[in-house]
């Protein structure tokens, strides 16, 4: 929908989605499905003629996708197709799925694993059952108004001037449910109420309902998941329209949905990922701090005096950003240096590798239409098209820089070539690239394999991030970008940041949210804009944003302005030590994010992840636990005091070792240097010394940190390689068992209000030496081959 912000001129946006056409007054309305008669039955599933009350057929089918997944298919044609699909497939069934089919008089289900389908014939019905039977997700059947007018979209089609313009289903939404997802949603995390509309939008900010990454995913608390397999504008209706019914309305060629079974969030995932793909986990680099030029005039020399003074001043820090202004302005993005500000990028390239940073550089998939790449392009037929084949130069900048064309992944020769641009660059000493933009399709483009702009909108962001991709796995090894925009699926993409936040308190709450969502709807790896984007942040809010910025999965400081730690001198001190505790936990981060990529589980996780029987925790905003054994709540007020809400069990406050029972919420007012955060009672966190940058290769040495001394057990993953630790209290004794090639060599127990330390450690059955370092009772052993 467009963005008319009250009371302002419309702000147009140059790829604003189509609206649906509108039936002429008197014409017949939506047509329902109301009842079926089975047609086929296979190992599969079923399939049916469908029956609507306007008399015409339609063909559906209800059939397994994978364990614990069921598909569910309508559309005019036995064969059809979503118009995606016809480029790139954003689902992959099973192909070895089986399903159980039961037939009965007025009856039929179907069954794959802990998930069963029931309908019933005449008239329709579908519901949706666990392996115990109980009720997950049933279809609406239609709510009409006083005036008899249907005010729901049940199963079925509408259509304008005979012709199907989109298909709709609609479910019953129970008032105590609570619905998640749908991508980086800056809204509320519960989804009731809002109407998101599935069309990556450019949204100048993190406070509304537009979102740079649609995901056509939501998962509920009752303990199921429901995927969309379409790269239209789908639209989703949570109780907006009818407070007691979830809609969705496809413009698409059909409407396919799947049913994922749970019954946790992680259950959900699991399937999400089998459907959609893994996760691709960052590089162990790419999980150090990122410190960028910002949106600001850089040089060659500039660049090198700002990796110099990091290093000066013991700012931990992996990898240099370097934004638009690599390239001369008026030519982005035709990716090349601007020979007079970076006059030798190869030596300044090689100085930052010596000096241990990996280095980032911003580009899009737009070329201004001022450069002779733009020409080239043009000439070769691989930029996106108008109707009338002249090419479409769009306002992709917003009237800020000059209109380009959209180069046109759609042509394999566009992709290649727009590749061989990328690679010097890659071969010269850049890491990574950031992906930005891509949500600038205009609807009315026409692409080189007869796409609409509508149809390419969407996955436009995944086939540049597919590309981009191609060449850093090519001449680095690895898949990550650092990208602005996604779609189903994005999830191999990694990693994705929230866009362009204001600097306020509100925007840093509003892009947590987003955060969440992002993770509910199945994207691990997530960052935004340490200190705000747009604007100047104060101190104390630049501090607040480094705070939470160094406990999210991923961390980079970038702004319209400088976010470089020297310039906030009051609070340079307390943004160090922000990054410093990061580094230390690195290890147990890392841990997190390498389970994420074969779990599905977002790092950064909403409490109803791991609390999904509390209804609380479903509702909770503006905290998450990061991993599954810390607890963080970013301020959020200039007030410097808020509520927290902490989910069942035994919390310890990292800064005073108090306990706290979850289950309550918190008032909490901390002092400027502290952000609030809690480790799950008796949790093994495995940490390593702060350091300037990441070393190459598995870690060094670690530290266990024991929250109470007592039962406890941790995973620590590392790049080929998983070892367990288990630790058993048995009086004042505690025997710590690690298996596997992990080099942990000491175990500390911080204090912990009303628990008492060992007396003895046992460490694979050898008694460890006991005695304080850095002011914490430590045990400390050799590791094996020492």
């Amino acid at each position: 929908m467009p963005f008319r912000p009250p009371l302002v001129a419309h702000e147009y946006f140059s790829a604003d989605p189509p609206e649906l056409p509108r039936r002429a007054h008197g014409e017949p309305g939506p047509e329902t499905v109301v009842r079926a008669e089975l047609t086929g039955k296979d190992s599969v599933g079923v399939t049916f003629d469908a029956f609507t009350d306007a008399g015409t057929v339609l063909h559906l089918h209800v059939g397994a996708a994978g364990d614990g997944i069921l598909r569910v298919r309508l559309s005019a044609e036995a064969g059809a197709r979503s118009r995606s699909a016809r480029l790139l497939p954003l689902t992959q069934p099973d192909p070895g799925a089986v399903a159980t089919v039961v037939t009965g008089e007025n009856t039929v289900t179907v069954t794959a694993g802990p998930l069963t389908a029931e309908v019933t014939l005449d008239p329709w019905r579908l519901s949706f059952h666990d392996a115990d039977g109980r009720p997950l997700l049933g279809a609406d059947p239609g709510l009409t108004d006083i005036s008899g007018r249907m005010r729901t979209l049940p199963l079925g089609c509408s259509r304008v001037d005979g012709q199907i313009v989109a298909y709709h289903e609609s479910f019953a939404m129970p008032a105590d449910e609570v619905l998640s997802g749908t991508g980086e949603r800056f809204t509320a995390l519960n989804l009731r109420g809002q109407r998101p509309v599935m069309w990556n939008f450019d949204a100048f900010g993190s406070e509304s309902d537009r979102a740079y990454k649609n995901v056509p995913f939501y998962q509920s608390s009752r303990g199921y998941g429901v995927v969309v397999d379409s790269g239209m504008p789908v639209e989703f209706d949570f109780g907006a329209s009818t407070g007691s019914v979830t809609q969705l309305l496809v413009p698409d060629d059909l409407i396919e949905y799947y049913v994922l079974a749970g019954p946790t969030p992680a259950d959900v995932l699991d399937r999400y990922d089998a459907l959609t793909g893994r996760p691709a986990c960052p590089p162990k680099w790419a999980f150090g701090s990122w410190i960028s030029s910002g949106f600001c005039r850089d040089t060659q020399e500039a660049v090198l005096a700002r990796a110099a003074t990091i290093r000066a001043h013991g700012i931990p820090c992996d990898v240099l950003h370097l934004d638009t202004y690599w390239q001369a302005e008026g030519t982005w993005s035709h990716l090349r240096w601007d020979p007079v500000a970076f006059p030798d990028p190869d030596a300044m390239l090689a100085t930052l590798h010596e000096q241990g940073f990996r280095v980032c550089v911003w580009m899009n998939s737009y070329l201004s239409h001022r450069t002779d790449r733009f020409a080239e392009a043009a000439e070769r037929g691989f930029l996106l098209r108008r109707a009338d084949g002249a090419v479409y130069v769009a306002d992709s900048w917003h009237g800020s820089f000059p209109a380009g064309g959209i180069v046109d992944f759609t042509n394999p020769e566009a992709t290649a070539w727009f590749q061989d641009l990328l690679r010097p660059l890659a071969r010269q000493g850049v890491d990574v690239f950031k992906t930005d933009f891509a949500e600038g399709v205009p609807a009315d483009a026409v692409a080189f394999n007869g796409m609409t702009g509508t149809e390419l909108h969407n996955v436009y962001a995944l086939l540049f991030n597919d590309a981009v991709a191609e060449v850093t796995r090519e001449v680095h090894g690895h898949t990550m970008v650092w990208a602005r925009s996604s779609y189903l699926g994005g999830q191999r993409h990694a990693a994705q940041w929230g866009g362009d936040t204001m600097c306020s308190y509100e925007a840093l709450a509003s892009s947590m949210n987003g955060g969440l969502a992002h993770g509910l709807s199945g994207v691990p790896y997530w960052s935004h804009d340490s200190g705000g984007f747009c604007g100047v942040p104060s101190d104390d809010l630049y501090l607040r944003w480094a705070q939470f910025g160094a406990l999210s999965p991923l961390v980079r400081f970038h702004g319209t302005t400088t976010r470089e730690p020297w310039r906030f001198p009051a609070v340079e001190a307390d943004v160090i030590e922000a990054l410093r505790l990061r580094y230390r936990l690195l290890p147990y981060l890392y841990s997190a994010a390498l389970r994420s990529a074969a779990t599905g589980e977002p790092m950064m996780r909403a409490l109803g992840v791991d609390s999904p029987a509390d209804a609380a925790s479903w509702r909770a905003e503006h905290v998450y636990r990061l991993g599954t054994d810390l607890l963080v709540a970013p301020m959020i007020s200039s007030s410097q005091q808020r509520d927290v809400y902490l989910p069942p069990g035994e919390w310890v406050d990292w800064w005073s070792g108090d306990v706290v029972g979850g289950g309550v919420t918190l008032r909490v007012a901390p002092p400027l240097t502290q952000q609030p955060l809690w480790v799950r009672r008796d949790a093994l966190l495995p940490v390593a010394a702060p350091a300037e940058h990441l070393a190459d290769g598995p870690w060094a040495q670690l530290t266990l940190l024991s929250f109470g001394g007592g039962d406890g057990a941790c995973e620590i993953r590392d790049d080929g390689y998983v070892s367990t630790v288990a630790a058993r209290r048995d009086g004042d004794t505690l025997s710590v068992t690690i298996a596997g090639p992990a080099r942990v060599t000491a175990i500390a127990f911080p204090t912990v209000a009303g628990g008492t330390p060992p007396a003895t450690v046992l460490v694979n059955g050898v008694r460890a030496t006991l005695g304080p370092v850095d002011g914490l009772l430590t045990a400390a052993w050799q590791a094996p081959g020492d």
